[in-house]
């Protein structure tokens, strides 16, 4: 709720209206409605497993029904960095499968880039078209006390929460599609275009994606159900 409301109880100026829109709210509804998202949810079968705890049971994935609002000034201000955050790290990788400048220069140990499980030495020389070696690229992000927004971490491996966060806009859009019908909101309408390209590569012949299902289950269900695209698991 601090996205919302500000320390002093009040609603802040780029979430006014959002404030307004909960206050009308009884207690009672707001219980129906985050029932109302378990329940798609688990009708979806969103779910997650924390794999490192051993047993591997799923879990119904959490959503809460109260969104994080974010003016639009400070939101480009985050995606201009992110932009140059993954711009850097691209050539960061480019760096170390071509030049290695940045190992030659001592900036960070040639040891513990070759002595590294993930590092492919048969990639070494490798000149991806327009140099792009990170597709997509989820940042954990965290706000500190001082309001600032800051990088937990990148994570380059094409990770499974893009999904999440896809399916969770389609989710809170059917609970509360006033919200968006009332409110400005940014799209994630760029993230169809690798499927575009794909299909005006493929033509007539459709897409075809191999996946470990049993690792990648929401990314295999948002495909499915967003996509023309055919999964094999």
């Amino acid at each position: 709720m601090t996205s919302i409301i500000d320390a002093n109880g009040s609603p802040r100026p780029h979430a006014k209206r959002l404030a307004e829109y909960f206050s009308a709210m009884q207690p009672a509804e707001l219980v129906e409605r985050q029932r109302a998202v378990d329940s798609t949810i688990v009708n979806m079968g969103i779910r997650f497993t924390i794999y490192p705890e051993g047993d591997n049971i799923d879990r119904a994935w959490p959503l809460d029904i109260i969104p994080r609002a974010m003016s639009g000034f400070e939101w480009d201000r985050v995606e201009h960095g992110l932009i140059q955050r993954v711009k850097a790290l691209n050539l960061f990788i480019d760096n170390l499968y071509n030049e290695r400048r940045i190992l030659k220069d001592k900036i960070i140990p040639a040891e513990i880039i070759d002595s590294s499980k993930n590092y492919l030495a048969p990639c070494r020389g490798a000149k991806p078209r327009h140099g792009v070696w990170v597709y997509i690229c989820g940042s954990d992000h965290v706000r500190d006390r001082d309001v600032t927004i800051y990088v937990l971490e990148d994570k380059l491996r094409v990770p499974s929460g893009v999904s999440y966060m896809l399916e969770n806009r389609n989710v809170i859009k059917r609970v509360f599609p006033s919200i968006f019908l009332n409110h400005r909101d940014r799209h994630f309408d760029a993230l169809s275009a690798p499927r575009s390209r794909a299909d005006q590569l493929m033509g007539d012949h459709g897409s075809t994606l191999i996946n470990p299902i049993i690792w990648c289950v929401l990314n295999s269900f948002w495909l499915s159900n967003n996509s023309d695209v055919k999964i094999l698991s």
